[in-house]
């Protein structure tokens, strides 16, 4: 079965006797990993109740498009962002007509407008009114403008009639759905990576530790999942939880982190650091919380492991990726810690922006290799995710 694991599927639903097929098809996308929210017309409440689609979704179902309760009043846009793909089943042929007019007249509609997520149409209508020159021409404005159309099946027809017009079944437009994400671009490989930060221990209440969220690892695991990858995450603490379908290890320090990445090496294709680990830790760990006392304090510290050099240079050969984290001079030190640590690819990441990196939902980043480079724009951590493992990918099978 294809899956969809770690996907957002935003439903819209609208009001034509298929809609009833709406409950399944929420079942098959849950069934393949799918997070589901749904989105009524008006005309869709009539056919299956709001209540039903809630209860299999485990979300509210969303209705109007001027929505109180959505934060700053902007359901819409809300929605809009946290779709990864947007399908509509069964579309109408009232609705395609609006959406192949740009119409924004409902939360619906809207939303098909505000996102920049994929668009899929599964089209329900009577026979006729799907052979109808106007239809035709609806459909072909949305598919020239990148939307994907699953079906219509032809067969027995509610009203009495038989031709094309029918939705496809609830699984045949799952699969569909699937086949927008599924690459398989990393099937069959052992990735493990790395993510969050460490703590390095000065007493049993106070350590050494820097900001990363585990935000950008955390997405490179499921990028790496939805990409065929048998994925292990190694992470430092974080306030996050772990990813589906994946191996996890929690640890603490440095240390800890190198002894449980050797460990995983020997069965690993690929590797990526993107743990920010602390650079030095203390030389001796107080066994008794350390007591205030003087004005000042000496603190020795000393290196820590250096995990990705230690990845690169080990008898077990994978293919490594390291992260730069800098604040001037970006490229530069990049390359030299590419060369230096003798590592095949890696994402240099300017940190004198704060409002990405960080802590922050987004990122944008240099992927530097051997013998060359790609710039990835400003995006959403998961979509940079992605476009890492593809190059990644891409790297690969150049070196096989």
């Amino acid at each position: 079965m294809a899956h969809l694991f770690n996907r957002n599927v935003l439903l819209g639903v609208s009001g034509g006797i298929a809609a009833y097929k709406s409950a399944e098809l929420i079942r098959q996308l849950q069934e393949r990993g799918a997070s589901v929210r749904v989105i009524m017309t008006h005309g869709a409440q009539e056919f299956i109740t709001p209540l039903t689609l809630q209860v299999l979704s485990g979300n509210p179902v969303h209705t109007e498009l001027l929505d109180e309760r959505a934060e700053l009043g902007m359901g819409h846009i809300e929605l809009a962002r946290w779709a990864d793909v947007l399908l509509i089943a069964p579309a109408t042929a009232d609705l395609i007509a609006r959406l192949s007019t740009g119409r924004a007249d409902d939360l619906l509609s809207t939303v098909a407008l505000a996102t920049a997520a994929p668009l899929m149409l599964a089209p329900a209508m009577n026979q006729q009114m799907w052979k109808d020159e106007a239809t035709t021409t609806n459909i072909d404005t949305l598919v020239k403008r990148g939307a994907q159309i699953v079906g219509p099946a032809a067969g027995q027809q509610a009203c009495g009639d038989i031709g094309p017009g029918r939705m496809e079944e609830p699984s045949f437009i799952a699969d569909a759905v699937a086949s927008l994400f599924e690459t398989g671009q990393l099937a069959g490989k052992r990735v493990v990576i790395t993510a969050g930060p460490t703590r390095e221990a000065l007493d049993p209440v106070r350590y050494i530790s820097n900001n990363s969220s585990g935000k950008m690892g955390y997405a490179l695991a499921r990028a790496a999942v939805d990409a065929g990858a048998i994925t292990t995450l190694v992470s430092g603490p974080v306030s996050l939880a772990p990813p589906d379908h994946i191996q996890f290890f929690g640890v603490m320090s440095a240390e800890q982190m190198l002894e449980q990445c050797l460990t995983l090496l020997p069965d690993c294709d690929i590797f990526i650091a993107c743990a920010a680990v602390a650079d030095y830790r203390p030389a001796k760990f107080e066994n008794q919380k350390i007591k205030k006392a003087a004005q000042e304090m000496t603190l020795q510290l000393v290196r820590s492991p250096d995990i990705v050099s230690a990845v690169a240079a080990s008898e077990h050969r994978t293919y490594t990726v390291g992260f730069a984290a800098e604040s001037n001079n970006l490229l530069n030190y990049a390359r030299d810690k590419l060369q230096r640590k003798g590592l095949d690819m890696i994402v240099a990441n300017d940190i004198s922006d704060q409002s990405i990196g960080f802590n922050s939902e987004d990122n944008a980043v240099t992927v530097l290799w051997r013998d060359g480079q790609q710039f990835l724009k400003r995006a959403n951590k998961g979509a940079i995710a992605r476009q890492i493992v593809h190059l990644i990918a891409q790297q690969t099978q150049r070196v096989d």
